[in-house]
């Protein structure tokens, strides 16, 4: 499944994928780490924070963002029985690189992810990524014509902002 879109192309990739997906994801805990407690390790890398092939396991799916033929982003979806008992889906890590964000590229790829399953969705977004929340507000109550529930919810300590809503069948 793919789409191109503005010079924006969008697809479900699989593991022969992760190299590319293993390149983003550092520069992800790299912005991250200024919210959460992500540090490198020895080398000067976050490796030790993710596992490139759990993305795929227990029925999680990767996307990538390109520009061309550059790669600028990616969505991690997961399912979200650990957070909800509506079962559905956890968009679980979303990154575009700086450089194209307010461009579009971010909505257009959490819409093609989206536009993949009819089910419940949830994303859930760190209190203190306060750039993040009024972009997933928006972008979901855009998404969902305003039929989104937002909570913030207590998570070690830390509150996180949690979105649900329907997919592309009930839009």
């Amino acid at each position: 499944m793919s789409s191109t879109t503005s010079n924006f192309s969008f697809s479900r990739v699989d593991k022969t994928s992760k190299g590319i997906l293993s390149n983003l994801l550092e520069l992800y805990c790299h912005d991250m780490s200024q919210w959460l407690d992500v540090e490198t390790d020895e080398r000067g890398t976050f490796s030790k924070h993710y596992n490139v092939l759990q993305c795929w396991e227990n029925g999680g799916s990767v996307f990538i963002a390109k520009k061309g033929v550059l790669p600028i982003g990616f969505a991690i979806v997961q399912p979200a029985q650990q957070f909800t008992n509506a079962g559905g889906w956890d968009l679980k890590e979303f990154f575009v690189l700086r450089k194209y964000r307010r461009t579009g590229a971010g909505q257009k790829l959490a819409k093609f992810v989206w536009d993949t399953s009819s089910d419940k969705w949830l994303v859930r977004v760190h209190s203190a990524n306060r750039p993040a929340v009024p972009f997933w507000r928006t972008t979901i109550e855009s998404y969902s014509n305003g039929k989104c529930i937002e909570d913030i919810r207590d998570v070690n300590g830390n509150d996180w902002f949690y979105f649900s809503f329907e997919g592309a069948a009930s839009c």
